[in-house]
């Protein structure tokens, strides 16, 4: 059985790039996406890294509504073709989305599109968390409206604690040696913005979120991270733990390890507990000054380490420095020699 809903390009668009960032990693699979789907009424994009959760819907058509409900997740890898594909067409273009088996088909005004799907995949129940968290807001409290974009400019990469001092009055922001705060917006484009309720807003989604089980949850192996022991990390916290982790395995080797008859091993793990615990340090100052520095070089030195090629990437660093790492493979060549022949 075909199953299908039709929607302007304009309208895809906005439901993909109102939710792409909200996707999770490639280490979790079911989460490594958007999900389309579809109920009574609405066509849902939804993304969720299990830190965040974003959820926008389109109405359907008149002679869209009132099908079986169905859902399926488009993989992280083709969104970008989608975007692309949708960008191409004009924006009133009508699109029939359609789910039969294993494929998702998008189909356009001169092209088609299709994309292979796991049907089998688990999803988290989207209804269910937000319907638990939004009846466990208390009505009555303040509602303001905020700009996202003015509310973006706070993304600097810090811890932030917010505080809502009124539906007119400003937010506040306050991070480690900071303090801000954004005024509520007073226009949505041309005209002022609309005043709502906590409970105008709660009622306008009841329908959509009464399908949602209470005890939904986000907890369960289907949304644990799953990533390859080999594969490094690029997360900073994550980066912090591996080589505090290290220095106190590498202290413990070096304990184990005979200083008389197995020498080089202790001085190995001498040596790998003190560059982890230097990097450890170095890691924790560069966080204090610059946190989004520290992230962008977790990501990109778990690039370097992941490509196998340190080697390279060291010996050219020490060259471009003005050093000589030819003479230091030399030396080092010249004192294993000499290390071996003193053993003989």
């Amino acid at each position: 059985m075909t199953l299908s809903v039709t929607i302007n390009a304009h309208q895809l668009g906005r439901l993909i790039d109102k939710t792409i960032g909200h996707m999770g990693s490639e280490y979790v699979e079911p989460l490594h996406g958007i999900r389309l789907d579809v109920d009574a009424r609405y066509l849902y994009a939804v993304a969720s890294d299990r830190h965040t959760i974003a959820v926008a819907r389109y109405q359907l058509n008149h002679g869209d509504q009132q099908q079986e409900p169905w859902a399926r997740t488009i993989p992280a890898g083709r969104l970008r073709s989608l975007r692309e594909w949708i960008d191409s067409i004009k924006g009133a273009g009508l699109i029939t989305i359609s789910v039969a088996d294993d494929r998702l088909t998008f189909e356009g005004p001169l092209t088609d599109l299709s994309i292979a799907v796991n049907t089998g995949m688990e999803f988290l129940d989207w209804r269910g968390l937000l319907r638990k968290h939004v009846e466990q807001a208390a009505d009555g409290t303040t509602f303001p409206a905020l700009d996202s974009g003015f509310l973006a400019r706070f993304n600097t990469g810090d811890v932030l604690r917010v505080r809502l001092t009124g539906d007119e009055k400003p937010l506040l922001v306050f991070a480690e040696d900071f303090l801000g705060a954004q005024m509520p917006a007073r226009y949505a484009g041309v005209y002022p913005a609309k005043e709502e309720s906590f409970e105008g807003a709660h009622k306008s989604w009841l329908w959509t979120l009464a399908a949602g089980s209470p005890d939904a949850t986000l907890d369960g192996a289907a949304f644990e991270e799953d990533r390859p022991r080999f594969e490094v990390t690029a997360d900073i916290r994550e980066t912090g733990e591996g080589l505090l982790r290290e220095v106190l395995h590498s202290v413990t080797d070096g304990h184990l390890a005979d200083y008389d008859t197995q020498r080089a091993l202790w001085m190995a793990h001498i040596r790998i507990g003190v560059a982890n615990w230097m990097a450890f340090r170095y890691l924790t100052a560069l966080h204090n000054v610059d946190p989004r520095a520290a992230a962008a070089v977790v990501a990109e030195v778990a690039g370097e380490l992941d490509s196998g090629e340190i080697g390279e990437f060291a010996w050219d660093a020490a060259e471009q420095a003005g050093f000589d790492p030819q003479q230091w493979h030399d030396e080092y060549e010249a004192h294993l020699k000499k290390s071996s022949e003193k053993a003989a």
